[in-house]
């Protein structure tokens, strides 16, 4: 685990997105609140949120920090489910892994919730998109929009 102690703590911030695509009949049953299961998209919201507060307990070498705001959007495409999470801190690192943590298991949350209504569902291009403060200061992912 690599010492922070010496570090200042510094307001942070951390963007990551993901994609949940899903058969046609998923995405009608996703827009008219059918899914058997219940409320997809309230049980991804709170479950990406947890995920973000908890990703020491799932990373080995993450460091315990304070997550001091968290928000996990989540869109209905045409095509599926658009995860978008902002995670906020004032510490000594980043928090990159707890926004990937959020929208890795808010998507999971989908597919769980959605999988008795079509097995094919799956969980793409999970990445960062964007990062502000710290020592390298702000970064933006070239390629989004």
């Amino acid at each position: 685990m690599v010492d922070v102690t010496a570090k200042q703590p510094t307001v942070r911030a951390a963007t990551a997105r993901g994609f949940v695509r899903c058969a046609a009949g998923v995405v009608a049953a996703l827009r008219d609140g059918t899914v058997p299961k219940g409320d997809v998209l309230a049980v991804a919201r709170i479950a990406g949120i947890q995920a973000a507060k908890r990703t020491p307990e799932l990373l080995p070498l993450a460091h315990v920090i304070g997550v001091h705001g968290a928000v996990v959007d989540l869109d209905v495409t045409d095509a599926g489910v658009e995860i978008v999470a902002t995670v906020r801190t004032a510490d000594r690192t980043g928090v990159e892994m707890e926004a990937l943590t959020a929208v890795s298991v808010a998507a999971l949350a989908i597919v769980d919730m959605v999988k008795g209504l079509d097995k094919s569902t799956s969980i793409e291009s999970v990445r960062i998109t964007a990062k502000e403060g710290g020592r390298s200061g702000s970064w933006t992912r070239p390629d989004e929009p």
